[in-house]
């Protein structure tokens, strides 16, 4: 096998919050007082990366941290309506069958985690990192290497988003953009991913070659 060390984002990643996201962000905009989504404009922007989208939105970075507090407040209020995606739970454990390590790095809370990922699955992640900040996830992954002692090219940082793949990058581990996420696959494309996984069975196949 090509990876001894999984990563996995969260968001977009394993759970399909996007539509929750869809259904709150205004709300969410009008309570911070940044510029409201055009539902027109959702294509567009799922291929701008995070400091674009927010530059888009008119939203200041000191309001970053308050945004995403509310988010995943509200997330948990509603956590019945945001489910993982089909087939995560048993691609998870076909991953730790085949002797691979895995861990998890994400913006959102370890009780929204939790929440979604049944004991079982929660138990396979070794060295959790939650509530990560927007841009942190770099610094997250070389905690996770150094305290697994799996050197960085024997590890992959699955992720739907750019700031994951630039995290991946800038620490020298390899980037796995999945097709189901809140960033267009056709954008993350485009950056040569070492891996591009199109379904979730998909990425148990590839990983376990």
């Amino acid at each position: 096998m090509k990876y001894k060390l999984v990563i996995f984002d969260f968001d977009g990643t394993l759970v399909d919050s996007f539509p929750f996201f869809l259904s709150t962000v205004n709300d969410l905009a009008e309570t911070h007082q940044f510029k409201k989504v055009d539902f027109a404009e959702i294509e567009t922007l799922r291929g701008y990366d995070a400091r674009r989208l927010i530059n888009h939105m008119g939203l200041p970075l000191w309001k970053v941290p308050f945004v995403g507090r509310d988010f995943k407040a509200r997330m948990a209020e509603k956590s019945d309506q945001i489910s993982l995606f089909a087939g995560i739970e048993n691609m998870l454990q076909v991953l730790s069958k085949n002797g691979m390590i895995l861990s998890l790095i994400t913006s959102n809370s370890y009780s929204n985690v939790r929440r979604k990922l049944n004991a079982k699955s929660m138990d396979l992640m070794v060295y959790p990192q939650c509530s990560v900040s927007l841009f942190g996830k770099r610094s997250k992954l070389k905690t996770i290497l150094r305290k697994t002692g799996i050197d960085s090219s024997q590890a992959i940082f699955v992720g739907d988003e750019f700031r994951d793949l630039e995290a991946a990058k800038a620490e020298g581990v390899a980037f796995g953009a999945v097709a189901w996420g809140y960033t267009r696959i056709d954008a993350l494309a485009e950056h040569a991913p070492a891996e591009i996984f199109s379904c979730v069975d998909e990425m148990a196949e590839k990983l376990t070659q």
